[in-house]
């Protein structure tokens, strides 16, 4: 059996060349900054600032523009500046009232705060006569000057810069309303098991898919789905259909342990798939490879069917090589003493699912793959590493956080 490491190698590897290979696409950024499903972008070319940032002169606060020239001289008040307006040139011996944000009278170089006045603020400040300018006026002062963010023409962010709200906002302020962003991957996700199809009683939920499809978005992915019944014929059929010209990779549940109704591995092993077992529990049973669809190659990715396997080998395997790609972070780890004693077995790797509470470690639920309602209790991934068959209170083990 592989290990976990070597597994985990695998799937960047046959990823690697997807994922480089995917071009650019053109977005709003309106639509980035609102539209479903766009988490996570990068910029597939870098931006250049259009225009300065701030684009010109304005208030730091609210208060009063004036000639540095004229710090401890008391002048006349002139017409006040709101934002959003061009004012007239600042006239001699007068200071101008001037909000936060709007923009610096020609002539005027300086900005002392309302707070420096007798009503101390507006709108009271406004029915003012004459003001008494600060002798610690400088020029500069509470003057946002243009340019002092970013320049006209530099670089405002790089190609392969993950798309955040402050670079969203950066974008707005600079007037760019479209930029070159990485196409997401488009994933394949492929549920089998006729009891995903059945009868009455005999029908499940498709909780793999599902839960997957909300994985992948995470982490920046596209998703569609289909479920398959355990059927060679209809498996090949249906994947060859949904794999069309749209995707990028396909990633399958189910159907690659031992059993007598294995679909994915008795379908797809003459075309390309390879199982290879893993020493991890749960998720030990595991495929990849490249497989051929309806005359495209394309990767396949293959889980265990029971729904905490797929959701723990989705973090163990995939997780990690998607959100680097779009620049996320690993999950955050720690290490951590054990609250509860617990057994595993020795030659594999054990992923079991638990809470922090007062800087220990709580497991929640049994290692079994089919409890998904513990998974959905736990905050923690908790590894009990290869060679580790008993686990006490205090024995230090490595968590993941997944909340």
């Amino acid at each position: 059996m592989r290990t976990i490491g070597q597994h985990r190698e695998a799937v960047e590897a046959l990823l690697a060349p997807v994922l480089a290979g995917l071009g650019p696409q053109v977005r709003v950024v309106d639509d980035l900054a609102t539209g479903a499903g766009v988490a996570h972008h990068v910029l597939a070319q870098s931006v250049v600032a259009p225009v300065p940032l701030p684009s010109f002169d304005n208030s730091q606060m609210d208060g009063f523009a004036v000639r540095a020239s004229d710090a401890g001289r008391a002048l006349r008040v002139g017409a006040p500046v709101p934002a959003g307006t061009v004012p007239p040139a600042l006239e001699p011996d007068t200071a101008v009232p001037i909000m936060t944000g709007a923009r610096i009278p020609d002539g005027a170089d300086a900005v002392f705060p309302v707070e420096a006045t007798p009503p101390g603020a507006f709108p009271a400040a406004l029915a003012l006569a004459a003001v008494t300018v600060p002798g610690d006026v400088v020029r500069g002062s509470y003057v946002r000057a243009t340019g002092t963010d970013l320049p006209a023409g530099a670089e405002l962010a790089a190609a392969g810069t993950r798309i955040t709200p402050a670079l969203l906002g950066a974008l707005a302020s600079a007037g760019v309303s479209e930029v070159q962003v990485v196409r997401p991957l488009r994933v394949l996700v492929v549920s089998t098991g006729s009891e995903l199809q059945g009868v009455g009683a005999a029908t499940i939920g498709d909780a793999n898919g599902i839960a997957l499809r909300a994985s992948l978005r995470e982490v920046g992915a596209e998703s569609r789905s289909v479920v398959v019944p355990d059927d060679d014929v209809a498996f090949l059929r249906a994947v060859d259909d949904a794999v069309g010209d749209w995707a990028d990779v396909v990633l399958t549940t189910g159907g690659i342990s031992a059993g007598a109704y294995e679909v994915v591995r008795q379908a797809l092993e003459p075309r390309g798939l390879a199982v290879t077992p893993v020493a991890m529990q749960p998720g030990g049973p595991q495929a990849l490879g490249s497989v051929s669809f309806a005359g495209r190659t394309v990767p396949v990715v293959s889980f265990p069917g029971n729904p905490v396997s797929t959701l723990v080998s989705f973090e163990v395997f995939l997780r990690p090589v998607l959100a680097r790609a779009v620049g996320l972070p690993d999950r955050p780890e720690a290490v951590l003493p054990a609250a509860d004693a617990a057994s595993s077995p020795s030659g594999r790797h054990q992923v079991r699912r638990g809470r922090v509470e007062d800087g220990r470690v709580h497991f929640v639920g049994g290692p079994s793959s089919h409890l998904l309602a513990h998974y959905v209790a736990a905050s923690h991934l908790v590894h009990v590493p290869v060679g580790v068959d008993s686990v006490a209170p205090g024995d230090p083990l490595t968590v993941w956080s997944i909340r």
